[in-house]
């Protein structure tokens, strides 16, 4: 349909296309001071200073469709010496050099400098040729070393008409990219170009005529023949010409596409390769072995699944391929059932099975043993898809329950394996930091990237490491002091000390399943370390934002802390310590000072430093509630 639409006007498009198109530059500048004018012709007329070896610099955004070619236009003007072409007293002028430097996705902002594959001139001055203005360009002396030629030159003071060059690109720049163009002069003293305008092509560069005009003999021939007596490879033909050298939204999306693979190209080599395993050839005969010993083989053995299990899928390959599909096969529920055991640990405190590490015949017997089937069976059915069996259970009735006890409910079942009532549970260290960090306003959501480095204690790995650069360890000064626990850096026999105080594991071994503890140590932890203080006083500055008397600033605390409002014992008590810490700060303002300062964030200084103070204890105390730190 687009090229019956166009093919009306295509006559005049195919029989005289013009190959130029004047650009608009976004800044015209000459680095040695000159004045560049913008003339009703779209050229540019230099005036003032005329530096012995001027530098035009032109940037410009390129149209939609790549740039193949650059036209440069040089016109006589009354005010140049002898009414010529260029700046020097004779009216010429000799042009050094023609850079074409293109800023785009492709090469992540990174300007690169085309190459001038072609030049072309309606004119050059003999010793003076534009084709010394190519890339490849060498002038051979003898069995001297190549050298470049001196420039361009048109014999402005004695053939005084516009004059016009050609510069091809060896590869398009992108359509829509930024393109500074460079004029150098620097050949003779004062030979500057007078006055001059730009246009780019969007041709194929094979396709570029110096005049501007393209023929399209083929493609006229075609458009002569009414459209339902063309053979496929007329149509083909016209069809060619249309996406490729027709301004069309059929060209526009295939330029936009070019541009997008090539995106994925920059990004793909900025990817970090890894080892891999291949399988070999033919796989190595494995035997046992008699006592362990290596060298004392008996029965030759051969992979394959255990006999207990059901077999390898049909027609699978008997190596890691055929064991990856072995696991995900639907018919094998075993992959789905320990998952899916281990979700649901993470969400109700304990698995159907309590020892998600082991499920085999010495595991513990599941509680609901047709739930945990069916659940495996459901994963199965979903595909595979984590987020939305998740999903499932967070919206179950089971999960939503009520966590409140009854006396009969802890005789019967304490451990809540019967699920009775809604699991309660503290949070894993990881997620009472982020969680700290998040209610404080200071967490940084962002994605991926290097280990960062948190508060540690001073000298925290001095002992442990006697190499690398943990030894004398200091922590970040940007946001990765605020970047989820995920990302901090680990160093396996010594983790993290706060990490560990909520029961963390310590990666020198696998740990399937965390051990939960609470000691005395992790409320010391909450409310003394220098990461919760600064997220008190983070929470302490947004309370203080939001009300206008101590009891909202508090409720609004408590709400954002616990997601629930406080009633009204807690407001009071809450309400009565603030007044008491306020008192002591206001007469002890170096010891409000001294908080405030903990943190590599700064205080807001608009607000009151006592008033703070005050506020950045109480929120300390909403922190380390059991409602806050457990998940209830």
């Amino acid at each position: 349909r687009l090229i019956a639409a166009w093919e009306p006007t295509a006559a005049v498009a195919v029989g005289e296309k013009n190959a130029w198109d004047l650009i608009e530059p976004e800044s015209v500048k000459s680095q040695g001071g000159a004045t560049l004018e913008r003339q009703g012709d779209g050229s540019y007329l230099a005036s003032g200073t005329n530096p012995a070896r001027d530098v035009y610099v032109i940037t410009a955004r390129m149209p939609d469709a790549p740039v193949s070619a650059f036209l440069l236009e040089c016109f006589p003007d009354p005010s140049l010496p002898n009414q010529g072409l260029g700046r020097a007293s004779n009216g010429n002028f000799v042009l050094e050099e023609f850079e074409v430097d293109v800023m785009s996705v492709e090469n992540a902002g990174n300007p690169v400098q085309s190459k001038i594959l072609k030049a072309e001139a309606d004119y050059s001055q003999k010793g003076y040729e534009v084709i010394s203005l190519q890339s490849d360009f060498k002038v051979q002396a003898g069995k001297k070393s190549a050298r470049r030629g001196p420039g361009w030159a048109v014999n402005g003071n004695t053939k005084k008409e516009p004059r016009k060059a050609m510069f091809v690109l060896d590869k398009p720049a992108p359509g829509g990219a930024m393109v500074t163009i460079t004029l150098k002069h620097g050949a003779f003293s004062e030979h500057n170009i007078g006055r001059f305008r730009l246009s780019v092509s969007t041709l194929p560069a094979a396709e570029v005529k110096l005049d501007g005009k393209s023929k399209f003999a083929a493609v006229s021939a075609v458009l002569r023949i009414p459209a339902a007596k063309r053979n496929a490879k007329q149509k083909g033909e016209l069809e060619k010409f249309f996406r490729t050298t027709v301004n069309s939204p059929v060209r526009q999306a295939d330029a936009q596409l070019e541009r997008a693979k090539k995106a994925a190209e920059t990004f793909e080599k900025t990817l970090p390769t890894v080892m891999v395993m291949k399988e070999i050839d033919r796989p190595r005969d494995t035997f046992i072995l008699k006592r362990g010993e290596y060298d004392k083989p008996a029965e030759k053995v051969v992979m394959a699944t255990p006999a207990a299990l059901q077999p390898m899928p049909k027609g699978a390959p008997v190596n890691r391929l055929g064991l990856a599909m072995w696991l995900v096969d639907p018919k094998n529920p075993l992959t789905s059932r320990v998952w899916v055991n281990r979700s649901w640990e993470k969400f109700f405190g304990n698995g159907i099975c309590k020892t998600t590490e082991n499920l085999g015949s010495q595991a513990e017997w599941p509680t609901h043993p047709a739930l945990l089937d069916w659940l495996a069976t459901e994963f199965i059915r979903m595909k595979w898809d984590m987020k939305a069996f998740q999903k499932m259970l967070v919206m179950s009735s089971t999960y939503r329950q009520s966590s409140n006890l009854t006396k009969d409910m802890i005789e019967r079942d304490p451990e809540n394996r019967l699920l009775a009532r809604g699991p309660r549970f503290r949070l894993g260290g990881e997620a009472v930091r982020d969680q700290a960090l998040a209610i404080a306003g200071l967490l940084v959501p962002r994605i991926g990237g290097a280990s960062v480095r948190p508060y540690m204690p001073e000298g925290v790995w001095d002992e442990t490491s006697k190499y690398g650069d943990l030894r004398g360890y200091k922590a970040d000064e940007d946001d990765g002091l605020y970047r989820r626990s995920l990302y901090t850096i680990w160093k396996r026999t010594a983790a993290p000390p706060t990490m560990l105080l909520f029961d963390a594991p310590t990666r020198e071994i696998c740990t399937v399943r965390r051990s939960r503890t609470n000691t005395p140590l992790q409320a010391l932890s909450l409310l003394n370390e220098v990461t919760f203080v600064e997220a008190s006083r983070g929470l302490g500055q947004l309370m203080m934002k939001n009300g206008t008397t101590p009891e909202e600033r508090i409720a609004y605390g408590f709400k954002r802390a616990a997601a629930r409002e406080a009633d009204e014992v807690a407001l009071n008590t809450l309400a009565k310590g603030f007044n008491e810490r306020l008192a002591h700060f206001k007469s002890h303002p170096d010891d409000a000072k001294n908080l405030l300062a903990q943190g590599a964030s700064k205080a807001d200084e608009t607000l009151d430093p006592a008033e703070l103070a005050a506020y950045t204890t109480t929120a300390g105390v909403l922190l380390n509630l059991d409602r806050v730190v457990t998940r209830d």
